[in-house]
């Protein structure tokens, strides 16, 4: 006789819950602690916005400070997902450049909290982030993928600027943070909102066109 097949039976339902629980604790906690920073954020009114105990917190994760730093291994691997979808062999370097460039203009523009976390530890002097094994594992896939682009770049005899990937990575992010991190500020003192629908083009365009000119500057005189 064939064997019974098998049942979602009561483990695998609790595992469910226990998934969607924890995950839901993630999602809270990661606006609490992108708010209020990491001293400001409370365990007690995380557990109570996802309608738990203290203890079942304690219980997923450990502590307070385990806690966040899961949120922060979250919300990096997010954006290391991000780079490693990019599907840009396809495209000649210019516009490959270009294409990893919006990614990431795209993510900060859609995961603003993540600008928060990140501003929350540079001002902790990355503490948490370097105590991470996780976050370390990670890597960072764009590094890579740049050095590719400009490898083919400078080969086709398009890119004539002696950078580093590490240099357009900075590049690229420095842009997209700022325009996400300072929109309050810069809108205070400039009466423009940097992330304004209106300019989301404007600005991404923007970005290509520095990069793709950064790129293909002609060295300087004596250089």
């Amino acid at each position: 006789m064939p064997s019974p097949r098998p049942t979602a039976g009561p483990d695998r339902e609790r595992l469910r819950d226990a998934d969607r629980t924890r995950a839901e604790i993630l999602d809270v906690a990661t606006e609490e602690f992108a708010r209020l920073g990491y001293a400001g954020a409370r365990v007690d009114e995380i557990a109570a916005r996802t309608r738990t105990t203290k203890r079942m917190l304690y219980y997923y994760f450990g502590g307070k400070e385990q806690l966040y730093r899961t949120v922060l291994e979250r919300a990096y691997a997010r954006i290391r997902e991000v780079e490693r979808q990019a599907e840009v062999d396809h495209l000649d370097p210019v516009a490959a450049i270009r294409r990893l460039a919006e990614l990431t203009f795209d993510h900060h523009q859609e995961h603003p909290d993540f600008i928060r976390l990140v501003s929350g530890e540079n001002i902790r002097e990355a503490d948490h982030i370097r105590a991470s094994p996780e976050l370390a594992r990670l890597g960072t896939p764009a590094v890579g993928i740049i050095e590719s682009i400009l490898t083919r770049g400078r080969a086709e005899g398009l890119f004539t600027a002696a950078a580093d990937a590490l240099d357009v990575h900075m590049l690229i992010s420095s842009f997209c943070f700022f325009r996400v991190a300072n929109r309050h500020t810069f809108g205070a003192l400039f009466d423009r909102d940097l992330t304004d629908p209106a300019l989301r083009e404007h600005y991404r365009s923007m970005l290509g066109d520095l990069i793709v000119a950064y790129l293909t500057s002609a060295p300087a005189p004596g250089s």
